[in-house]
């Protein structure tokens, strides 16, 4: 019979321990994946579609936490001011950049404070008015503001949104003076539409596809260059009254600066994974977002193409910085 030391059961014992320990930990590390607007936002409904696979693919769990205010602000700063380890993450849109434009004082700067983490899609934009309203098309809706200048209202997602802007473009291009209703997210800037408050708002695919069948509303225009597959039969804003308007907008995860880059790889490849399944792809699909792969080098380009963009709306909207 073989028999095993008492010191050599005590090593073995500090050893399983350890390594126990040491797996319990792994398993209970937790990803943050911020939504710096409130439930309902697009990127809400975004990072609840993907967070459950992107967890199973990182190896743990991943907690969306909602960290609405100030067009997005107060929760873009949080991450901005997070360790740079991987484990919070921005659930970010192109009105991530609109901040810098809006606020005088913003806190980080879009474009340094945050690094790309995975591209995640790209998303059109509808604009929504009361559908007990006479407006049915762009037209309708620009005549009607002009016969009564500073009587209506438009609704968005917060100050230094992307509907915020999308609106202000809107109004700006078209000659029309209106005022802003700003919300915590566009599911609420819509209900500022159904409740007679606002005339119009501008919200993303994600959100206002849910409202297609809706009385209560009229999807009357998309703010792409190009229509929507998502809503065929719904013309352009160009198309249906207001020439050279095209917007759109992109999803993408973004880590804090300093991030180092095989975490940034690691959760990059998560990502692939993530939206690579057949699950996440047909409830994307049912939500307008078209899903999108590219590397973070090509996400990298994709932000400064959209500061450009956003810089030139911000110009001809005549939105004046805030404090």
């Amino acid at each position: 019979m073989r028999y095993v030391s008492s010191s050599s059961r005590y090593f073995f014992s500090v050893w399983l321990m350890l390594f126990g320990l040491s797996g319990a930990q792994a398993q209970d590390k937790v990803t943050r994946l911020i939504v710096p607007f409130a439930a309902g936002a697009a990127q809400d409904l975004m990072a609840r579609s993907i967070s459950s696979e992107l967890g199973q693919a990182l190896g743990q769990t991943v907690v969306v936490e909602n960290k609405a205010g100030a067009g997005g602000v107060i929760g873009t700063t949080l991450v901005a001011r997070a360790a740079p380890d991987g484990q919070t993450l921005d659930m970010a849109a192109a009105g991530h950049l609109i901040a810098k434009y809006v606020y005088k004082n913003l806190p980080y700067d879009p474009l340094t404070a945050l690094v790309p983490a995975a591209y995640t899609g790209e998303v059109g934009y509808v604009l929504i008015v009361p559908g007990n309203s006479p407006v049915n098309t762009v037209a309708d809706l620009i005549k009607m503001v002009k016969a009564d200048p500073g009587k209506y209202n438009y609704s968005s997602a917060g100050n230094g949104s992307i509907t915020h802007l999308s609106m202000a473009y809107f109004a700006g291009l078209a000659g029309l003076k209106m005022e802003h209703i700003p919300t915590k997210s566009t599911g609420e800037a819509v209900m500022e539409v159904i409740t007679g408050r606002s005339l119009a708002t501008i919200s993303a695919n994600i959100v206002a596809l849910g409202f297609k069948d809706d009385k209560r509303v009229k999807l009357i225009a998309v703010t792409a260059a190009e229509r929507s597959r998502f809503l065929p039969e719904v013309l352009t804003i160009a198309e249906s009254g207001l020439p050279g308007y095209a917007v759109s907008s992109w999803f993408g995860l973004l880590a804090p600066a300093g991030t180092p880059a095989p975490v940034l790889d690691k959760i990059q490849a998560a990502t692939v994974k993530a939206m690579q399944n057949p699950a996440v792809q047909e409830r994307l699909a049912k939500q307008g977002v078209e899903v999108k792969i590219l590397s973070n080098a090509e996400f990298a380009e994709v932000l400064k193409k959209s500061d450009v963009q956003v810089a030139e709306m911000v110009k001809k909207a005549g939105v004046e910085p805030i404090e």
